[in-house]
Order: C-alpha cells, then sequence, then structure tokens
C-alpha cells in the first residue's frame, strides 16, 4: 500500500480543513515547496495535492505552483480541485502531474469522464467521491460537500463499469480532518462489490495502526494529512512499517 501525503493549496500555502468547511484553514507551512521536499526525504514515493481555490471557484486556479512543484520533485503528483475542461488535464499531464483527480464531475457528467477514462487512460484519473451516509447507505455529495447527489456510491460504480475505472477515492465525510480513524466497513464494501478497483482510503487517519489495518486490507493507498501535520505519524516510519504488511 503506498501513502499519500497531502498538501491542500489555499493562496499557495498549505492548509488542512476540518470536515471540507474553508472557514477552518489552518496553514501548517508556507511553502509547499520545502513541504514536498520533506515528504519525499522521509522516502514518499506519491504526493496528493488538491488546489482548494479551483474547488471553490470551479476551475484550477494554482496551476503554475502545481507546475513548477512537478517539475521539481521526484514525487508523483495526484491533483484535484476544479478540473472541468480535458484542455486541463492535458496541461497538468504535459507538465508532469501523474494522476488527475476528478470529483463532482464524475458523478454530474458520467459520459465526459468516462470519455476522458478511455481518452486518457484509466491509469491517469482517479475518481474522488466524498461519502456521507444516509439510512446506512454510502450517498455522494457534491460542489465540496455541500450539495446531495442523491446519488448510491454503488450505483455511480455501477455507471462506470465498463469504461476501464481502476482508480478510486473515497472519503467518509464524517471523519474528514477529525484524527478519529478510518472506515474500514466502508472499504470492505467497495471490495466485496468491486474487486477490480485500487482504493484510495481517505478521511479520519489518527495514527499508524491505522495504515497498518487498511494496508491488511490490500487498498492501493492511503491519503494522511492532519496527522502527519499534527506529528502523529512519523512518515518514514510508517512507510516502512507498511511495506513489511503481508
Amino acid at each position: 500500500m503506498d501513502i499519500f501525503p497531502a498538501i491542500d493549496l489555499q493562496n499557495g500555502q498549505c492548509v488542512r480543513l476540518t470536515q471540507g468547511d474553508f472557514d477552518t484553514a489552518k496553514i501548517y507551512e508556507a511553502d509547499p515547496f520545502l513541504q514536498a521536499r520533506k515528504f519525499a526525504e522521509a522516502g514518499a514515493t506519491w504526493l496528493h495535492m488538491v488546489d482548494l481555490d479551483g474547488a471553490r471557484a470551479g476551475e484550477m486556479r494554482q496551476f503554475d505552483m502545481i507546475a513548477n512543484l512537478a517539475k521539481q520533485t521526484m514525487l508523483k503528483i495526484q491533483v484535484g480541485g476544479g478540473i472541468r475542461e480535458d484542455e486541463t488535464i492535458k496541461k497538468l499531464l504535459d507538465v508532469g502531474v501523474e494522476r488527475i483527480v476528478i470529483g463532482s464531475l464524475a458523478v454530474k457528467n458520467k459520459p465526459l469522464v468516462q470519455q476522458w477514462l478511455r481518452h486518457f487512460g484509466a491509469h491517469r484519473i482517479l475518481l474522488a467521491f466524498d461519502i456521507k451516509f444516509t439510512d446506512n447507505e454510502p450517498e455522494i455529495l457534491t460542489q465540496g460537500w455541500q450539495s446531495s447527489s442523491q446519488e448510491l456510491l454503488w450505483d455511480v460504480l455501477a455507471a462506470y463499469e465498463t469504461s476501464g475505472l481502476k482508480n478510486i477515492l473515497c472519503t467518509d465525510i464524517s471523519r474528514d480532518g477529525m484524527l478519529t480513524g478510518t472506515n474500514y466497513a466502508l472499504y470492505q464494501s467497495i471490495q466485496e462489490r468491486w474487486p477490480r478497483l485500487d482504493i484510495l482510503a481517505s478521511g479520519g487517519v489518527k495514527g499508524l495502526d491505522d495504515l497498518l489495518t487498511l494496508a491488511k486490507q490490500k487498498l492501493a493507498g492511503a491519503i494522511v494529512g492532519k496527522a502527519l501535520y499534527e506529528g502523529r505519524i512519523n512518515l518514514a516510519d510508517a512507510i516502512q512499517q507498511v511495506k513489511h504488511v503481508g
């Protein structure tokens, strides 16, 4: 399992939110380049980045910074936030971004995203789903958790069955930024229904035990943000220990 340290960009700085609320943004590192370097020195191979300003505006706002990061670091970078156009995806891939994260659009415009999966390659596209449980069913929220799609995760995944979809990221929004532990049951349910998918866990990782449990579940990866910034997880140690999970 890969560990994906996270950088959320707001006004060019690394911040973390609590349950997606922009008003809770806390600056942890003013220089994203320095933070990315620290992650690389700890042994990370991936970096998960979100352009929060772009997500809010509906169009990418920090392209130049992301492009420079992609050029200056050896990390493989996956990026999301306000990506709505073919041309934006092409530009990001051209500057060295490894994978594009598509959120709300994956629910609201399935034919377009299916087209992207086929055109750019399933390995280049990661669909991100923000989950709220309603009557114990995983409902997808969109627009930065502000809108209900009125669609269940299972139905949306079924719509992508013939598109070649390979990579998904699922966040239990009740846990995001809360350091309360991750939703193992959610990921197990996805694995049982869609065993061919590579799943990235997101939301609630509070310590090394969470990462080791997710690794034992054979997940493809885990996004880690606040637990790293708050010093609850030593990234170098976590990477080494996760490698040894059978």
